[in-house]
């Protein structure tokens, strides 16, 4: 398989890698790695919740979005 970068992109990547004392294709490799980890979490996270909803085990709306306001409160305590 091969991908193809821009110019820019090349530059950037060879940046990134040389910042991290890797060779670029360990760089791509680990990224693209992550990415199928990441997409298989997903994929997982969205089957259970799909599973849980057919049970009907749903969560009531104020539960959401207290957590969501929780989870925003922290992000804004973590970014300070």
């Amino acid at each position: 398989m091969e991908v193809h970068f821009t110019p820019e992109e090349e530059m950037r990547l060879q940046q990134v890698a040389a910042r991290g004392g890797k060779a670029a294709e360990d760089v791509v490799q680990a990224a693209v790695r992550q990415a199928l980890q990441d997409e298989a979490c997903f994929v997982e996270a969205v089957q259970k919740g799909i599973a849980s909803a057919d049970r009907g085990d749903l969560l009531d709306h104020n539960v959401v979005v207290e957590r969501i306001e929780k989870r925003f409160a922290w992000e804004k305590l973590r970014n300070t």
